[in-house]
């Protein structure tokens, strides 16, 4: 799924510190039927390593053509105040050699496509100074280079898919902007991303170990043992659940539009904002607890009522992206986990907004225990109609987002 191409409902107040996550793995995790995950083991460098199914649909849709700068993952930091640009280089460059991820590139053999793990290599930070603009001038300079590098174009066949730019805005005001290609990060991989780059920069700046521990195994070695786990029975025990779960689901949420949907998604979208009261929060935040549910639940069952009410259809299904790291070994690399799942709800004017709730509440509990499909081998096994102006299966999304970083850079 693309963010460009999908309505996002995204909910993120810093005076709630519930988040949904947590709650629904615990939940999930008595309903779950998967199979014990077995150890992810070190890959052999010396063989074709495959990639994952997440990053084999990424490398499809690039060969058609159908990704472009949609899946470009941006972290800009402004860093103010003194800055060593020495230790700050030095960090960036360990990042790239704790992470085979951010050194990766692919390519195809046989007629299928293969990870490529480049050696370390010297990481080059691209400098760039304006400081002798002045003024308003000068931050609309810094707005257009960070722009212009997010959109610069990838290489996927070989690399790098991961670049690292320091601009300079005056003596103690700079902007350091680090993009990621998709295939080899996600949003979660950004939170490791920060917080690592903010340990081996202080560390680096008093002259300390770093304290972070070498990583035991890579994305790469999680991309094989995904091959390897989720078949036979395991396979057949997700896909069993999914075909019942969406059997006869519609196709596509026609939601009312003021314009042409156009033959080929454009990837162009926008934000609207619509802030909450903080009393508003507070009593979501309540509702939840009361019904034994999480904010997540109570927000979506919401959503759902308006999309129905918007498209005039009673059976609705909204996507909800998962970190998709259930193994303990994933949670700190840098690496393309995050999964889709499609949540279904049939929404009926004869029940009450707190059976709606419970519905919804069942269903995020039963999709979270079989997480373990790839959304790809979901679409593969559902054969739905491909249309180049839709996605398949979710074309609206409901996203709850309670985390921030205080990072010390």
């Amino acid at each position: 799924m693309t963010n460009a191409d999908t309505i996002i409902a995204t909910a993120n107040n810093s005076a709630l510190s519930l988040t949904d996550l947590g709650g629904l793995k615990k939940r999930a995790s008595t309903r779950s039927s998967r199979r014990l995950l077995t150890s992810i083991l070190r890959a052999d460098r010396e063989i074709e390593l495959p990639m994952s199914f997440a990053q084999e649909r990424l490398w499809f849709l690039e060969q058609l053509g159908l990704v472009g700068k949609a899946y470009h993952l941006p972290v800009v930091l402004r860093l103010e105040g003194e800055l060593d640009e020495g230790a700050l280089r030095d960090s960036v460059q360990e990042l790239v050699r704790r992470h085979e991820s951010l050194r990766t590139h692919f390519e195809e053999v046989d007629g299928r496509g293969v990870q490529v793990i480049d050696e370390t290599g010297e990481v080059v930070l691209e400098r760039v100074a304006v400081a002798e603009i002045e003024g308003e001038a000068r931050d609309e300079q810094v707005k257009r280079l960070v722009q212009e590098r997010i959109l610069q174009p990838f290489d996927l066949t070989c690399g790098p898919l991961f670049r690292a730019t320091l601009i300079q805005s005056s003596a103690k005001d700079h902007v350091l902007l680090m993009v990621m290609h998709h295939i080899v990060s996600d949003g979660w991989s950004i939170g490791v991303l920060m917080r690592e780059l903010a340990k081996l920069y202080a560390s680096g700046v008093e002259g300390r170990d770093s304290g972070l521990k070498p990583l035991a195994v890579q994305y790469a070695d999680y991309a094989q043992w995904q091959r390897g786990w989720l078949t036979g029975e395991v396979l057949e025990e997700h896909l069993k659940y999914w075909r019942e779960r969406l059997s006869g689901a519609p196709p596509v949420l026609e939601l009312p539009s003021d314009r042409v949907r156009p033959v080929r998604s454009s990837h162009r979208g926008a934000a609207v904002p619509l802030p909450l009261s903080e009393d508003l929060s507070l009593a979501l935040a309540g509702l939840a607890r009361r019904e034994d549910a999480t904010l997540f639940m109570v927000l979506l069952a919401a959503f759902q009522v308006l999309l129905a009410r918007l498209s005039g259809q009673t059976d609705v299904v909204v996507g909800t992206p998962t970190a998709g790291r259930t193994h303990p070994q994933t949670e700190q690399l840098i690496g393309f986990f995050v999964n889709m799942l499609p949540l279904r709800t049939r929404v009926s004017e004869e029940l009450s907004f707190r059976q709606m709730l419970q519905s919804v509440k069942t269903t995020a509990l039963d999709a979270y225990a079989h997480q373990d499909l790839p959304f790809e081998k979901l679409v593969a096994e559902l054969h739905p109609e491909r249309d180049l102006s839709k996605q398949p299966i979710i074309q609206v999304v409901c996203v709850l987002q309670t985390t921030s970083l205080e990072l010390g850079i």
